[in-house]
């Protein structure tokens, strides 16, 4: 067996010198990943209506006072942008101050939406001996001007037509078997589930011949759809499309593996080398276009693998075309 003399080790650590540089920049770099999508009863009011979506900051921040994010956000033209969760790290932490900044700092928010994801804090604050209202990350960022999605959203062109963003979760529950579970016998948890049932309500109204955009942080792959479709505690529905995240791309990525993990139980080897083209990007199931984004941060779903590595942080312009 040949021995790796002095050059040879000196040539891989210096390989290695240039990976880590190479992947510290790579880290900072924030890249605009843009995406036609065609919707084919698109209304032509529409044709051409674009979607930004951020999603996965995870307390990130890029530059100072998130000035390289922000700068990155307001150079290119959007018609609504979206938030699709993990804005924090964790559910317990109060550290707000990356994400406001980033809000603080957005001109356009004239259709600003968040949904939340595994580690934001629940939207409502439940205490059996405290009033119901929304958690303080909540207030402050609708006073920042984003709105919490949790029924539904309508934005209308010049001529009437519709289309209307939809959270994921409410959109396909059961309400008879969701609003009829056992509940805590406390004020607090009544007036939830008074809300519940007004967003419910809210769902009835609809319109299913209008173009409908859910949000979900969790991407819904395929056996979750079939799942869905098939038992009777989900109302399914036939979305035109369907935007998320929480995947990080896998985080660490690798030429011609592509992702290593991803944190995904309805995988087979729960997400352990999934399938590359479930991953991010467009793709299609029943119908139902999906697309998702690899986002901004990282998180510790690797264990001593907290940082992205072939895979620069990215936010995306989608673009709705009628064909």
């Amino acid at each position: 067996m040949r021995k790796v003399g002095g050059k040879g080790m000196l040539g891989l650590l210096l390989l290695f010198v240039v990976l880590i540089i190479y992947t510290v920049w790579d880290n900072q770099r924030i890249i605009v990943v843009e995406q036609e999508i065609v919707i084919e009863h698109l209304p032509e009011g529409f044709d051409g209506f674009t979607i930004l979506q951020i999603t996965d900051l995870h307390e990130r921040e890029f530059g100072k006072n998130q000035a390289s994010l922000i700068e990155k956000v307001n150079s290119v033209k959007y018609d609504a942008i979206v938030f699709t969760g993990d804005m924090l790290d964790s559910n317990a932490s109060t550290n707000y101050r990356p994400f406001y900044q980033l809000i603080e700092g957005i001109h356009n928010k004239t259709h600003a939406l968040y949904v939340p994801g595994n580690a934001d804090p629940n939207n409502y604050f439940l205490h059996p001996t405290r009033p119901f209202e929304k958690d303080e990350f909540i207030k402050g960022m609708e006073h920042r001007g984003v709105k919490l999605l949790e029924s539904i959203y309508t934005i209308n062109d010049e001529a009437g037509a519709a289309i209307q963003f939809v959270e994921f979760d409410i959109a396909v529950k059961n309400k008879e078997i969701y609003l009829n579970r056992p509940e805590p016998n406390n004020e607090a948890y009544k007036a939830y589930m008074d809300h519940q049932k007004q967003l419910f309500d809210e769902m009835e109204s609809l319109d299913k011949s209008n173009v409908t955009i859910a949000l979900s942080h969790y991407p819904i792959v395929d056996r979750r759809i079939d799942y869905m479709a098939s038992s009777p505690q989900f109302m399914f529905r036939q979305f035109d499309l369907l935007l998320a995240g929480h995947y990080h791309g896998g985080q660490i990525r690798l030429p011609f593996i592509g992702a290593l993990f991803v944190p995904e139980p309805w995988y087979d080897r729960r997400g352990i080398l999934p399938p590359r083209d479930r991953v991010k990007g467009l793709w299609e199931y029943r119908g139902i276009q999906q697309y998702v984004s690899t986002g901004l941060g990282s998180s510790d779903a690797i264990p001593m693998l907290r940082f992205r590595f072939l895979n620069p942080p990215e936010i995306n312009i989608l673009t709705l075309k009628k064909k």
